[in-house]
């Protein structure tokens, strides 16, 4: 398994630590196939404490070309060379000089160029295994700001296809991706299944206390937002958070905290984050609909009935500041957004203390699934997810999640799902022991070792041949 020179390069033209799958391929790579790995990507968030302290991991970064974005947008079909033309000499002097000859270069698909160009180029030079780990296509990344019948998505495409079809071996995210590869791409790829690490769990009171602790400033008003979360904050006594309380030694959920839903974003246009706003805009009008139209007795039971909502959102992107200034301007009395982003280690505890997740990914190619589903049912965590065409390989509508269309029919799953909250709402307790079963029937490295690491000796061992 090993290779005659024990040593596995893996490449990632993006950021290490906003790239989770490939953290857990170089980690399967040391662990369960004795490799010493090295990993080629970009800085900037840092991985997971696994992959950094690991000893038979060694990471090697590249320096972002940043002053590419500087450069005029209407010289981007020039920016858009250049920048490949830069990656491709970073990436030349990491395979063929920096790195170790490695048996195998395992390769994250998108970005297609120049990637997979210098890693095929590397791979022969080296004589070593050349593999790709389809996530997504490029093209049809591309196509999102150029649109389909560009001339630079359509040489985009091409290349991507006729560097794809020389790799030794492929490794796809969905069983719709694995059947357009054979049939439109010729090219013959395994489906790996994204499975949550150990580390993804339901978190334990005393963790959430301890979370909740930790990121109490980032949940305190941001700059132009004063709601309900704010005022709870100001009059919080110490070893208080807003959904727990600790007690000499005893921690206790409180029974009037609000429900925490958390959404995960690249802050991209392929995820609509306006559809999450308008349905909490219209969760918040039914909300307060409901409590001015009781009498007087009424109110408390029916305030009651339907729980205030925080949703913690997630996640870096281009798109995020005009959507922060769209949240001020929201006014609501029942909902809350807090924007933040979490050391490795706090992301799956989060993910582990909230009540629902919502998935607002839609794919550029509709052939890809989202990981943070993937990572959300590790946690025991149920989740509300936009339909699109292969999403049912993952979030089984009723039994582990719910699949919505438009913003009204979220806010009608956000209503149904928290009425009663906490402590009668079926609806929500029946979706999240789904996802619980969802979650323990399958783990990253047992799905690994029972569909990568098949692949990799095969193409490891006839590489040697």
């Amino acid at each position: 398994m090993r290779g005659k020179r024990g040593r596995a390069c893996v490449v990632v033209l993006g950021d290490l630590g906003r790239s989770p799958r490939m953290q857990y391929h170089a980690l399967s790579l040391a662990r369960q196939a004795s490799f010493q790995v090295d990993i080629v990507a970009y800085g900037g968030s840092i991985p997971h404490e696994a992959v950094l302290k690991h000893p038979s991991i060694h990471i090697h970064t590249m320096a972002q070309p940043r002053f590419i974005q500087l450069l005029p947008k209407m010289l981007y079909p020039v920016t858009l060379l250049l920048k490949a033309f830069i990656q491709f000499t970073m990436l030349f002097w990491f395979l063929f000089v920096k790195v170790p000859a490695p048996d195998l270069f395992l390769v994250q698909n998108p970005p297609s160029v120049p990637t997979l160009v210098a890693v095929k180029w590397a791979s022969s030079w080296r004589r070593a295994a050349f593999v790709v780990d389809w996530h997504n296509f490029g093209y049809t990344l591309l196509a999102l700001s150029l649109g389909r019948n560009n001339v630079f998505v359509s040489l985009y495409r091409w290349i991507e296809k006729y560097y794809g079809k020389m790799a030794t071996g492929s490794l796809c995210v969905t069983k719709a991706m694995q059947h357009e590869l054979e049939q439109n791409w010729e090219v013959r790829a395994k489906v790996l299944y994204d499975q949550p690490p150990e580390f993804f769990r339901p978190a334990l009171l005393e963790e959430r206390h301890e979370l909740f602790c930790r990121v109490k400033k980032d949940l305190c008003h941001p700059s132009g937002v004063y709601d309900f979360i704010s005022r709870e904050l100001e009059n919080q006594v110490l070893d208080e958070t807003l959904f727990t309380t600790k007690t000499n030694a005893d921690i206790l959920l409180k029974q009037n905290r609000p429900a925490l839903v958390v959404s995960s974003t690249s802050w991209t246009p392929d995820e609509n984050f306006g559809i999450l706003l308008d349905a909490a805009v219209m969760y918040d009008r039914r909300v307060a609909a409901r409590s001015k139209g009781s009498d007087t007795a009424e109110i408390s039971e029916e305030q009651d009935l339907y729980p205030n909502l925080l949703f913690i959102i997630t996640g870096k992107g281009p798109e995020k500041e005009m959507y922060e200034e769209k949240i001020k301007r929201l006014n609501l009395k029942h909902v809350a957004f807090r924007t933040m982003w979490l050391a490795a280690e706090d992301y799956p505890l989060l993910l582990g203390s909230a009540d629902l997740g919502v998935c607002l990914h839609t794919s550029s190619s509709g052939l890809d699934l989202p990981m943070k589903v993937v990572d959300m049912f590790g946690c025991g965590l149920p989740v509300c997810s936009v339909s699109y065409s292969c999403i049912q390989e993952l979030v089984k509508d009723g039994q582990n999640g719910l699949l919505f269309s438009s913003s009204s029919e979220l806010a009608d799953q956000l209503l149904v799902l928290f009425k009663g909250f906490p402590g009668n709402c079926d609806a929500l307790m029946s979706l999240k022991a789904g996802a619980m079963e969802t979650g323990s029937s399958g783990r990253w490295a047992t799905e690994w070792e029972d569909c990568a690491k098949p692949l990799i000796t095969q193409v490891v061992s006839q590489n040697e041949d």
